[in-house]
């Protein structure tokens, strides 16, 4: 797995290529604490080149929004794959996180 991370105005956006399961989770675990360190208050995961998702990987996600709501933001997700987009679905993640069709949106979002 492979994470960019890119400043915006409204946010920092994580970009992840790859699994994001238990060999990878503590990567983006550390990337999330990473930024959310520096005081940034609303975060975008964004999965468009990610194709699979784990339990382990939606710990973290889960693990980063509620950090970011005690902070007083927001993590938004963007571009979910079908197959990822399922497991949300399956897990009752959809109805925890807002999830945009893209990055820009999801920025907006935020």
């Amino acid at each position: 797995m492979n994470i960019k991370a890119v400043k915006t105005e409204k946010a920092t956006v994580l970009i992840i290529d790859g699994r994001l399961d238990s060999n990878t989770s503590g990567i983006l675990e550390k990337e999330i604490f990473a930024v959310t360190g520096t005081g940034e208050k609303n975060l975008v995961l964004d999965f468009t080149s990610m194709d699979y998702i784990s339990s382990a990987g939606l710990r973290v996600l889960l693990l980063a929004a509620k950090n970011m709501k005690k902070a007083g933001g927001k993590v938004v997700l963007s571009a979910l794959c079908a197959n990822v987009k399922e497991v949300f679905d399956i897990a009752g993640f959809t109805s925890i996180f807002t999830i945009c069709a893209s990055q820009e949106e999801a920025i907006q979002a935020v």
